[in-house]
């Protein structure tokens, strides 16, 4: 594997270790990969979920798809955001697998939440992967239909009640709650067309 694209001594060191799972079966790279990235990717995780056992359930998926997939990693990114990106993937899958309903969406949309300060287990690319999420969201609004492209935006995007979204466009409450269901459904669609396309 060429190295000569990891600048960051983390990435060289990353680097090496994807390097010597995928060619030497070293069983220590896989572990010592583990051991740097399982509790900021937990921790991830756990916000997403709000359930300890789905996030460490999820976790442990998630190294499983990307040790599987090891030999599709290039250095042309930083082996966490490939880990990251794979792991937040994989759990917007299980939270639509486990609702029947496209609530989930409103996951997605945690990422509009303020992603300039770090914790203490949020790294650089945990924060590239919110934005990035925050980037594509914004651009699959875009795609609704304006008036249920309105009741997203007063909803998620200026954090509008039911309530005053109701007596913002004169409709019944009863009607924002079911246009806002209908707008998140067809949100629901295009993200996964999109990911489907990538």
């Amino acid at each position: 594997m060429d190295l000569k694209n990891s600048t960051s001594e983390k990435a060289k060191r990353d680097a090496q270790l994807v390097k010597d799972a995928l060619e030497n079966g070293s069983q220590k790279a896989y572990s010592d990969l583990m051991s740097y990235y399982r509790d900021p990717l937990y921790y991830t995780l756990l916000k997403m979920m709000k359930n300890p056992y789905d996030a460490e359930d999820l976790t442990i998926e998630a190294f499983g798809k990307a040790f599987k997939n090891l030999e599709k990693y290039t250095t042309d990114y930083a082996f966490s955001t490939w880990l990251f990106k794979i792991a937040i993937n994989n759990c917007i899958d299980y939270m639509r697998r486990k609702n029947t309903s496209p609530q989930c969406v409103d996951e997605d949309f945690g990422v509009f939440e303020n992603t300039s300060e770090s914790d203490s287990v949020q790294s650089q690319e945990e924060n590239y992967m919110m934005k990035e999420r925050a980037r594509v969201m914004h651009w699959a609004v875009e795609q609704l239909r304006p008036k249920y492209r309105t009741l997203i935006e007063l909803r998620y995007f200026q954090e509008l009640s039911y309530e005053e979204i109701s007596k913002e466009l004169n409709i019944s409450m009863n009607n924002v709650k079911i246009q806002l269901f209908r707008a998140k459904y067809m949100l629901s669609a295009i993200m996964d067309k999109m990911k489907n396309a990538i």
